[in-house]
Formats: C-alpha cells, structure tokens, sequence
C-alpha cells in the first residue's frame, strides 16, 4: 500500500524559490508587492512542485477575520513598563469588543520584522484592518499602505508625515508650548528636555516645538534623546545635571524616565521642586502615586484608543476617514513642580 503524497505548501515553495512565504502569497494570489520576474519564478517553482491552492484556506483569506492588526515594536525593557501602549490597548479592546472584533497584537524585534508582518496580513488577509504607531521619518510603512489601499489602516501620528494616509494625531506642538510656558511662568529661564528616539515624527515636531517657544521666551534650553526606558532617562538627568549652569526645570517625554529622574534626584537629596522641577509628557497612576507625586501632561489615551478602533471600523465599513488631530492635552499640578526657590 502507498502512502500519500505529502501537499506541497507555500512555505515549500518559498523555500524552493528562495523567497519570503508572503512574496509567494503575493504571486500567487496576482497581487502586487513583488517584480515581475518575482512572479514569474514563484509561478514556475509552484508547478513544477505541483502546488494547488487549498479551496478552504482561499474561502477563509477572502472572509473578514473580525480582527484589527497592531504589530509593537518597543524594546523588551521599555515594553515591559511603558504605560501609553497598554492604556491604548485597552482602549481600542474596549471598543472592537462591542462589535464583536478582536485585536491581533504581534511583536516584531526589528523594523524589517516589522514589514514581513504587515506584508503577510495585506496578502493573506490576516486582519481585516491595521494600525501604525511610533511612525518614523521617511517611514516605509507608509509606502507600503500607500501601495495596498485595499487593507484599510490608520495611523497615529502627525498628517504631514502620513502620505495622505488617514492618520489621528495629537497636537504636539500646542502641548510643547504649554509645557514650556508653564515652566516660564514659575520662574525657569534653564529648561531642559529628556525626548524619546529622534527617528520618531513625533519627537522631532515636538523639538522644533520646544525650541521654537524657548527661543521665543529667551530660555535656555538643552535637549537629550534618550530610548523612553528607565536607565535612558537616568543616563540623560545624570548628564544634564552635571552641566556647569544645570536645568532648574526638566520635562521628560514619558512617565518611566520622570520616574527614574525622581529617583535619582531624592537620591542627590536635591529639593523637588525648590531645587528642580521634573514633569513628566505622559500621565499615568504611576505619577499619582509616586512620592511626591510627579506633575504631568494628561492625554486621554484609552480615549484615544476607542476612537482609533471607531475609525478603522468605519473605514472597514466602507466610510471615508477625515486625518483628525486631537484637542490640547492638560497639564495635571503636583507636587514635583514648583517656582524656583533662590
């Protein structure tokens, strides 16, 4: 008796080829994404294995999946205690619970990593829509769902770096000049900020910011960038703390790095705030409870979350979504903030 010939499968024919399982997918389904000499070898290396499409699995990328992508592509140690990317999670649960969708979540260690995720999802339709965060400069994100309009996506970010892809942003620039009149008002003429990765549209719209209003105030400002990890924002405090005319104010791009600068600042036994005042971008439980608790911008994260999963339902839906930014964020008065004491 015989056995049965094994079924030869993408993966074999990616191997075979010498090309990605989700290029095959693409060639096979005459979607674009690869060359046309691409195509022609995939095609040729399938027949030659004998592939047939699987009727089911064709049935199944073709329905809806019910589910929305998001792919992070934080560090471990910044993953691990960042706060904004779970108040969003939250969020965006929340609200594709209530239609009955799910949030596919995938780590990727690495911006290619990255890419061959989003890839595979626009070929096999693995989701039905996606969301981008932390976009960058000259993102290649971009490009490729400006290529593949068909997998709806939105994007957190500024509109003037989404490729006239929707895109629900903050207003960077407007939050930059309160914190930064805020600290003018108490008294600071030496303001300096600990930012996140320079790479990222968002901290380079909020440095021109905040040189933009210091200049403005006549202020000393001194910018570092750091990774928005705890050890990050400690090395950066340490070093603008050792400049001959150090900072009396510093405003930190996360709560994590606020954390850490507190730390090391009790550990000085600096007086905060009559000595340095430390705010922190982003607010969270974390700065509530800390002692003393840690003066921050207040965003609506998992209100921004809800609204992110609203609008990549809608567009699932067929509707058009208009690039929206939010309103001004708050500034929450604690205890870590003060006028400078002589």
């Amino acid at each position: 008796m015989s056995l049965p010939k094994p079924k030869v499968t993408i993966s074999d024919v990616a191997r075979v080829a010498g090309v990605s399982s989700s290029a095959v997918s693409y060639a096979l389904n005459d979607k674009p994404g690869v060359s046309a000499a691409t195509r022609d070898k995939v095609l040729k290396v399938a027949d030659s294995l004998g592939w047939r499409p699987n009727s089911a699995a064709k049935s199944l990328s073709d329905a809806s999946t019910r589910s929305i992508g998001l792919v992070l592509t934080y560090d471990t140690a910044v993953l691990s205690v960042e706060t904004y990317t779970m108040e969003l999670i939250a969020g965006l649960s929340s609200e594709l619970e209530k239609e009955g969708y799910s949030l596919t979540i995938r780590y990727a260690s690495s911006q290619k990593s990255e890419m061959d995720v989003l890839r595979d999802w626009i070929a096999t339709g693995g989701v039905d829509g996606v969301l981008l965060t932390n976009i960058e400069l000259g993102d290649p994100r971009v490009d490729l769902f400006c290529d593949h309009p068909e997998l709806p996506v939105l994007l957190l970010c500024d509109s003037s770096v989404a490729g006239g892809l929707p895109a629900l942003s903050d207003d960077e620039q407007s939050s930059a000049h309160l914190l930064v009149d805020y600290c003018h008002e108490l008294g600071h003429q030496r303001i300096a900020r600990v930012a996140g990765p320079e790479a990222l549209s968002h901290t380079f719209i909020r440095d021109n910011a905040f040189m933009e209003e210091t200049a403005e105030l006549n202020l000393q400002y001194s910018c570092l960038h750091s990774d928005y990890s705890p050890d990050g924002g400690r090395r950066c405090t340490d070093r603008l703390l050792s400049l001959p005319n150090p900072p009396t104010a510093i405003i930190y791009d996360n709560d994590i790095m606020a954390l850490s600068a507190m730390r090391m600042a009790q550990e000085l036994e600096m007086d905060i705030p009559g000595e340095l005042s430390i705010i922190a971008w982003d607010d969270s439980f974390l700065c509530q409870v800390n002692m003393p608790s840690i003066t921050a911008l207040s965003r609506d994260v998992v209100g921004r979350g809800r609204a992110s999963a609203r609008a990549l339902l809608d567009m699932i839906d067929g509707q058009t979504f208009e690039s929206t930014t939010d309103v001004t964020s708050e500034i929450i008065f604690r205890d870590s903030s003060g006028p400078l004491i002589a």
